[in-house]
């Protein structure tokens, strides 16, 4: 039986990670995941594909969500009250309109010059109420898709055998940008084919593949491209049905509740794998 091995919270959107021991997961996924989002003048939103600076931002956040510090290595810090009220900004995001609570000047002229281009960070509303689409329909706050991303270390160990074998670097984990983390080494890319989950207290109903992008060719410790992997690697052997390479799986909450590192996770429903 899988368990967590790694519980990760992506604040603000494209940005670096949280790592926690234990978190809430509400209907849009874990705590605060994804709840921020970078935008350019115009109020589309940045993302590693285009601004791969975002990466070495570094959030910390309040449990009540009530603070949030940015900071990155050797370049100083913003922090801001979180705006939860307010007049709604229009702000764009993979080409649908959604709005956004804009979170002021300070924070958004330490961004600007971090990513070296005009930007300001923006927050869902609360009444933020977006539909997600897949097996299991759902909501998130400003993640590409689906609430959760769930990949295993079964299916990173798999793919470093095989750019081992092309001569190619290994990549870690980090390049995937997963929610949760399970530690299971024996069957690589299970998590293709589970349909329900339950994890800890709560519970997850599969979406579809996570089609992956120029973001994971980010180094995510230093925010600079790195060339064509993993993508050249996976483009060999995990294309999708419906295009696109896949490594791991989207899920949607069903049953919202608590999770912790080291929780089993029981997969409830199998189906096949879309890939």
């Amino acid at each position: 039986m899988p368990r967590i091995d790694e519980l990760l919270c992506f604040p603000v959107k494209g940005c670096g990670p949280v790592v926690l021991a234990e978190s809430g997961i509400g209907p849009a996924g874990l705590h605060h995941d994804r709840s921020f989002m970078v935008v350019d003048a115009d109020g589309v939103f940045r993302s590693q594909r285009d601004t791969p600076q975002l990466a070495v931002i570094r959030p910390e956040i309040t449990a009540a969500g009530r603070r949030l510090r940015l900071w990155t290595p050797g370049g100083g810090s913003a922090e801001i009250v979180v705006r939860t009220v307010g007049e709604r900004c229009r702000v764009e995001l993979l080409g649908t309109a959604y709005t956004g609570l804009d979170q002021g000047d300070e924070v958004a002229r330490w961004l600007s010059a971090v990513v070296g281009a005009p930007s300001r960070l923006v927050r869902v509303p609360p009444d933020h109420a977006r539909r997600t689409d897949g097996h299991t329909q759902g909501t998130t706050g400003y993640a590409d898709s689906s609430a959760v991303l769930v990949a295993s270390r079964a299916s990173l160990i798999d793919l470093a055998r095989r750019m081992a074998e092309r001569g190619r670097t290994p990549v870690p984990i980090s390049r995937f940008r997963p929610n949760i983390v399970l530690a299971d080494d024996r069957e690589p890319y299970a998590e293709d084919r589970m349909r329900a989950l339950a994890v800890g207290e709560a519970e997850l109903g599969y979406a579809k593949p996570a089609i992956r992008c120029a973001v994971t060719t980010v180094d995510q410790a230093t925010g600079v491209k790195t060339g064509p992997e993993p993508l050249a690697t996976l483009a060999g052997y995990r294309r999708a049905e419906r295009g696109g390479v896949a490594f791991g799986a989207k899920f949607a909450v069903t049953v919202p509740g608590k999770v912790s590192v080291g929780d089993e996770v029981t997969v409830t429903a199998w189906g096949p794998a879309e890939i």
